[in-house]
């Protein structure tokens, strides 16, 4: 590889720096904690949930390509595989997740007494209040127009992008057209079921499809495993008590673990 005309690699004259491309100045001004006077433990808690945030982001940023890509290869380019870019960034999303379920360990090493101190600070926010979640709920499949009913304080911005990830088509969706492309039948959940138990027994000629569905379920299975942990972190930290946003906090946690975003695909074990 030749070094490109009028470019000295290295320093590069000092144009740009570690800490300016990544903005860390801006970046590490952002924990504020409302602790008066400071408790030792509130950053950790601020850097553990902008942390989650900052993946939120990723995760939209990987899922969204991956829909785009599903929705795209419904018109394959002959001499193509379409759907390995699909199957590839899913994979990634399952190192990321199995990462977010590792971080709680990390808010375990907070013992109660030590939230205690701040967590009065926090009302009336809370980790219920997370758009970025709710859109990587909408967008997985589990749409739910409540959860706009139900948000307090959302920007217009905010809002607008609840909205359009109601609106938009689903991962499940742009899979379920994908399994149309292929002629095969959709039109009922029956049909579905059908059709991917025969994708499941002809993998000969379905095995694209069969992997697709699989690293689906694997976002689902993780996806639960977080909320399963999450909800045993609460527990650990406030017991049953209120969420500091209003929210019964745990038993309403305790409600969103069974959610799956793929049933058909859980459904199917039955039949093979």
């Amino acid at each position: 590889m030749t070094q490109a005309a009028g470019r000295s690699f290295g320093e590069e004259g000092g144009l740009l720096t570690y800490g300016s491309y990544l903005r860390l100045p801006e970046l590490l001004a952002q924990q504020v904690l409302l602790s008066d006077p400071p408790v030792h433990d509130e950053l950790l808690f601020i850097v553990v949930h902008q942390a989650y945030e900052l993946w939120f982001k990723e995760l939209l940023h990987e899922l969204t390509a991956v829909r785009d890509t599903m929705l795209a290869a419904t018109e394959p380019t002959p001499g193509q595989d379409p759907l390995w870019p699909a199957r590839q960034l899913l994979r990634r999303v399952h190192v990321i997740e199995r990462l977010l379920v590792s971080q709680i360990d990390v808010l375990e090493t907070m013992t109660p007494q030590d939230f205690g101190e701040f967590r009065s600070a926090l009302a009336p926010a809370s980790g219920f209040q997370s758009v970025q979640f709710r859109e990587l709920e909408f967008l997985s499949g589990a749409r739910d127009p409540g959860f706009l009913r139900r948000f307090r304080s959302l920007t217009d911005d905010e809002q607008s992008r609840l909205a359009r990830r109601l609106a938009e088509p689903t991962l499940w969706d742009a899979y379920v057209d994908l399994l149309a492309s292929r002629g095969l039948p959709v039109g009922t959940d029956g049909e579905i079921l059908a059709t991917l138990a025969g994708v499941a027994r002809d993998r000969p000629h379905h095995d694209d499809l069969w992997e697709l569905a699989e690293d689906l379920l694997t976002h689902d299975e993780l996806a639960a495993l977080w909320r399963g942990r999450h909800v045993q972190m609460v527990e650990r930290q406030i017991g049953t008590r209120s969420g500091t946003g209003g929210s019964t906090g745990a038993p309403y946690l305790h409600s969103r673990v069974p959610l799956r975003y793929y049933p058909l695909l859980w459904e199917l074990r039955d039949s093979l």
